[in-house]
């Protein structure tokens, strides 16, 4: 039971960040389960990048679910309220156990359910001290949380390092290339490796040409980079250009009018682009927002009179999906030469850079 809730906290991070590419190729769910009777089962899914959820009639415990998929991929399994949620890839899928019992369902034939298991079962001692740790956390002082934090960075460190070992043990495995797909905060320089050490099988699958396509943003984005120009409307309704600000200093600003820590960092972007302003530095802001309104009150509210951009599809913006963003709040800062020179400066560390460069 703890196996299968461990792999779903760990795998509904996932697929949010994949788009299915591959060609579909049939994948059956078939069951027997003890006390489902003629009840219904539900069965939610990822197509061609949209969540689906099937209900399927059982007859005297037993349900067929098929369906077309484009990869190996998390679904969600339904009984009532109870739910779980386990890997399935083209194929046959046989789910077993009894109703009341949703935690010890057997899942057979899914050759990626089993790595990710298998997996999940050598990360059981660090998720183990990690609940021990959150259950302290509660309770604990300022001071003392400082170090429970510590600890905790050092467990999650250790995980990383065994999520890289599975994935050069593995290189055929399909777990390896969704355990790569889920480091949304890792460089460029961290994931190439690991991309490399796939086996060109799963290189040629649809999670595989993901992360490919994934890699391609991510060197993009890399410091040194020259970037590329774009075109976005400012709240006015006008066509702006990036390259219109060549000769300056950019800090592109990626921010929402819902995101707190956003609003929270944009009195420190007005400081500075009040102290700098005059001497080669601007700003220009990329909103994640969907709604004009919001937007045009938060800009605003936060008293912020540089150039603001935005398409309004919120995380679909062309520019921050261009840039793989995958939180706000995100800046690059630009040279005039329209090289990226650094990343998410915050705080302080946005005026020293600056000071360095202009003063």
């Amino acid at each position: 039971m703890k196996k299968i809730n461990f792999l779903s906290s760990i795998m509904l991070l996932l697929l949010s960040s994949i788009t299915l590419s591959s060609k579909a190729q049939d994948t059956e769910i078939s069951g027997q389960i003890r006390g489902l009777s003629d009840g219904i089962v539900k069965i939610s899914y990822n197509r061609n990048g949209v969540f689906k959820t099937d209900s399927v009639k059982a007859i005297k415990d037993q349900f067929t679910w098929k369906a077309k998929l484009d990869m190996p991929q998390l679904v969600g399994f339904q009984i009532n309220q109870n739910s779980i949620s386990f890997l399935v890839e083209p194929g046959h899928t046989k789910v077993t156990g009894v109703k009341d019992s949703m935690g010890e369902l057997k899942i057979s034939g899914s050759k990626i359910q089993q790595d990710a298991l298998q997996f999940a079962a050598s990360v059981t001692d660090l998720m183990d001290q990690a609940n021990a740790l959150s259950l302290r956390f509660q309770k604990a002082s300022a001071e003392e949380r400082i170090v429970l934090r510590e600890k905790q960075d050092k467990l999650n460190e250790e995980r990383k390092r065994r999520a890289n070992q599975f994935i050069a043990d593995n290189p055929k495995s399909f777990y390896s290339a969704y355990l790569i797909a889920s480091r949304n905060s890792d460089s460029y320089d961290e994931i190439k490796p690991l991309y490399d050490l796939l086996d060109e099988s799963v290189k040629r699958n649809g999670m595989g040409k993901n992360l490919a396509k994934k890699l391609e943003i991510l060197e993009k984005s890399l410091i040194g980079k020259q970037i590329a120009d774009f075109v976005q409307t400012d709240t006015a309704g006008k066509p702006v250009k990036f390259s219109s600000f060549r000769g300056k200093y950019v800090l592109i600003d990626f921010w929402a009018s819902w995101c707190a820590p956003c609003r929270a960092e944009n009195p420190n972007v007005l400081k500075n682009y009040n102290e700098f302003k005059d001497k080669g530095f601007t700003v220009v802001g990329i909103s994640l927002d969907d709604k004009a309104l919001n937007w045009k009150k938060a800009i605003h509210d936060d008293k912020m009179p540089w150039t603001q951009l935005s398409d309004l599809k919120g995380w679909k913006n062309e520019v921050s999906t261009s840039f793989g963003i995958q939180a706000v709040p995100s800046n690059f800062l630009i040279d005039p030469n329209g090289k990226i020179i650094a990343k998410d400066l915050r705080g302080p560390m946005l005026e020293s850079k600056l000071k360095q460069l202009l003063n």
